[in-house]
């Protein structure tokens, strides 16, 4: 059994060593340092913050994973929020001489049939999509997007609203109402926030089960905060289960990547496949020095679906752990070189692991009925699952192949 020069996870919460480079989340500051925090009457710039580099080594080009959220919204997006959010005074806003208007409502969207065509599947996403926008505490304004659930609740990503200290979602038809934030989970880079709106469209879930590489996907967000509703972008699902370092330590585990183009703003907006049916929550992409590179990222919907429920529930995700040290390893068979499994190069005294009779040197090979062929695999499996649940781990111990279930310890 030959390993190769693969990743040892540091510490005991089952994460990598980097193997892309390290990028800062470029979602702040919204405005520049020299520019005074923005009052009512004070004019929004209209420039956003510069993306990072990083080089990778041996590379000629520059490739980061840049965060989609911290989009500087125009003017007018911003008073209407603020207003909805009761930041102006009445006297702030011009009045129409006419009528108060009525608020618009909303219509759930027909069914799309496979191989519908992208304009009605972006006809039965857009009344799911909402802009997000964003004040934090120094009075800087910015946001992304996010998506109905169900209930009052909406999706987004938990960059776009973790400095906030006021929020509101303006919808396709430009009604703005404020939101409050239900919880978040920075470990999934998942949010929750509420609405008072009474007639939402809940998009129709999908599930990552049912995907297949090279089907069309289809993107909706509020890239830029520009006017007008948001946007609509197609292309394929280009692969899943990838792995993004997106800070020095941080990692998010199990995407989907696309080529449908989406860019700053974006954060929480759908991805969705061709009938209309959420797949994921877009959340970063891959930016060269020549510009954006295709490379889409997206929380896939079950891991999304199943974060939210917890805060929903509970305001927090009691994320599962097994409590080892691991890395990938392969075996050479001829001239072939074949993915092997994880193996647990050492073990946290009291953990899960441990409890249940793990050894070092075990190779996992299956968890939960699922090949394990690498330790990011590894670790977007256990993302799917909480502390207390119980799974059955296969694994090779010298030359036997050994079956035994463990209770998951809690990710701290």
């Amino acid at each position: 059994m030959d390993s190769l020069s693969t990743p040892q996870a540091p510490h005991d919460r089952d994460l990598p060593e980097p193997r892309w480079p390290s990028t800062e989340w470029p979602a702040g500051p919204i405005q520049p340092p020299s520019t005074p925090p923005r009052t009512a009457s004070t004019p929004n710039p209209s420039r956003g913050p510069a993306e990072p580099s990083t080089k990778l080594a041996g590379a000629k080009s520059y490739l980061v994973f840049a965060i989609l959220g911290g989009v500087l919204l125009g003017t007018g997006v911003t008073l209407g929020v603020l207003a909805a959010l009761g930041v102006l005074d009445e006297g702030d806003l011009i009045r129409s001489p006419r009528a108060t208007p009525t608020v618009p409502t909303t219509t759930a969207p027909a069914p799309v049939e496979p191989g519908a065509s992208i304009s009605d599947v972006a006809a039965a996403a857009i009344p799911s999509v909402v802009a997000v926008s964003v004040i934090d505490e120094n009075g800087l304004d910015g946001g992304g997007s996010g998506v109905v659930y169900r209930d009052g609740y909406l999706l987004t990503n938990h960059h776009v609203i973790a400095n906030a200290e006021q929020l509101g979602v303006i919808f396709s038809d430009g009604v703005a109402y404020p939101a409050e934030i239900v919880g978040s989970d920075e470990l999934t880079d998942i949010a929750v926030i509420s609405t008072t709106r009474p007639d939402l469209a809940p998009i129709t879930l999908g599930t990552e089960a049912d995907l297949v590489i090279g089907e069309r996907t289809v993107a909706v967000g509020n890239p830029l905060g520009l006017l007008g509703g948001p946007s609509v972008t197609s292309g394929i699902l280009s692969a899943t289960g990838r792995s993004l370092l997106v800070e020095r330590d941080r990692w998010l585990y199990g995407l989907l990547q696309t080529d449908a183009p989406i860019t700053r703003g974006s954060s929480g907006g759908a991805l969705l496949d061709e009938e209309a049916k959420l797949i994921g929550i877009t959340t970063a992409i891959g930016v060269s020095d020549v510009g954006a590179e295709g490379l889409g990222f997206a929380v896939p919907v079950d891991m999304a679906v199943g974060v939210a429920e917890d805060l929903i529930a509970d305001g927090e995700v009691s994320h599962a752990m097994l409590g080892i040290q691991g890395r990938t390893v392969t075996e050479s068979l001829g001239d072939a070189t074949v993915p092997l499994g994880v193996e647990v190069s050492s073990i946290t005294p009291g953990s899960a692991y441990s409890a249940a009779g793990g050894e070092m040197g075990d190779v996992i090979q299956r968890i939960a009925g699922e090949s394990v062929t690498s330790i990011e695999q590894l670790i977007a499996i256990l993302r799917m699952y909480r502390a207390g649940d119980e799974v059955v781990v296969e694994a090779i111990r010298g030359d036997e192949e050994i079956t035994f279930p463990v209770e998951l310890g809690e990710w701290q």
